[in-house]
């Protein structure tokens, strides 16, 4: 190997070691496995149309004992959520790609895939269309870069289509381009509290929301943050800490004022009269999941968006994402 291989080799490795925090540099790519506790991947796709939505997520964790997945499934319209603690993930920190497979439990998901089968409900989907992100820093702005926080998001995948199949027992629903959204979140696991929405389905409009919140913490510091993206067909605008961002959370309201010199982006979120789904939260050091993840896949959320004073966009969908949760302290 002559000089210049070392030296990228070297370069590489370091790199490799400073993911291993949970933090990445400017320009990295975030999706694959950084090595951290917990690292998550979620997948969301809708179809407008026919008022469906399919929640995906899995997840590589941690253990002395053998590293295991936090795997889930959840379909609206029917309340359907199937989930399970998968034995013998692998992720690789080198690209996107997560296997598990263990009983009746299936993961095999990548950049331009997903296959999961949770028992009797599972999903085979192809990607494809992506938006990729734009920007050097993830989804937490500069705090993408700080090691060892509790918790990092990043928003991957703010535009895209998916096509395949999902099915649950006799049921079977068949999608063609349908609307994709995908984003991560790995670090120590999840914090005490968090709130979080997304959605994608406002009318004609080509527009991604995505918020994101919850107890930072570094050490002995901790505060509440929340940081919202939004994409406007070819836009990125991305506010988070240090800029102003406020947010109000519960079961049933989500409010989310984020402002910049430049932008302001007003979020006004309501769930279902039909309640939450419950999902899985991985507690990666006990080795078992708890259902403290409360989801509405079909809520409503109100965007509207100003630069320099001026509404440049406003909308509706009905079909957003919006979730509250917590974990034992």
């Amino acid at each position: 190997m002559g000089y210049q291989g070392c030296v990228k080799g070297l370069a590489a490795r370091l790199v490799q070691i400073y993911r291993r925090t949970g933090a990445d540099v400017p320009f990295g790519d975030p999706v694959p496995s950084h090595g951290t506790e917990m690292e998550g991947w979620f997948w969301r796709l809708s179809d407008r149309h026919e008022g469906r939505v399919v929640v995906a997520l899995c997840s590589a964790n941690r253990h002395r004992d053998g590293d295991w997945s936090t795997a889930a499934i959840a379909l609206h319209p029917g309340g359907v959520v199937r989930s399970a603690a998968v034995d013998g993930v692998t992720a690789s920190q080198t690209r996107f790609d997560v296997r598990a497979e263990s009983g009746a439990n299936l993961i095999d998901a990548g950049a331009e895939r997903l296959k999961m089968v949770l028992g009797d409900t599972a999903v085979d989907l192809k990607f494809h269309d992506a938006y990729q992100w734009p920007k050097p820093f993830g989804g937490g702005g500069i705090f993408s870069s700080v090691p060892f926080l509790n918790q990092y998001w990043h928003p991957y995948r703010l535009g895209g289509k998916a096509s395949g199949t999902v099915t649950h027992q006799d049921q079977r629903w068949e999608f063609t381009d349908a609307a994709l959204y995908c984003e991560r979140n790995w670090g120590a696991g999840f914090p005490l509290r968090w709130w979080w929405g997304q959605a994608h389905d406002f009318g004609e409009a080509d527009v991604s929301v995505a918020f994101s919140g919850g107890l930072l913490e570094l050490g002995p510091l901790n505060r509440h943050v929340t940081g919202v993206v939004v994409r406007l067909g070819d836009r990125v605008i991305r506010i988070t800490p240090p800029a102003w961002v406020s947010s109000h959370c519960d079961a049933q309201r989500w409010h989310i004022d984020a402002r910049t010199p430049r932008y302001r982006v007003e979020l006004d979120g309501r769930g279902t009269p039909q309640g939450q789904h419950v999902l899985p939260v991985p507690l990666p050091a006990e080795r078992r999941n708890i259902d403290s993840d409360y989801e509405n896949l079909a809520g409503t959320l109100h965007c509207r968006i100003r630069e320099w004073g001026r509404v440049f966009f406003e909308g509706t969908s009905t079909l957003a994402g919006l979730e509250v949760g917590s974990r034992p302290s």
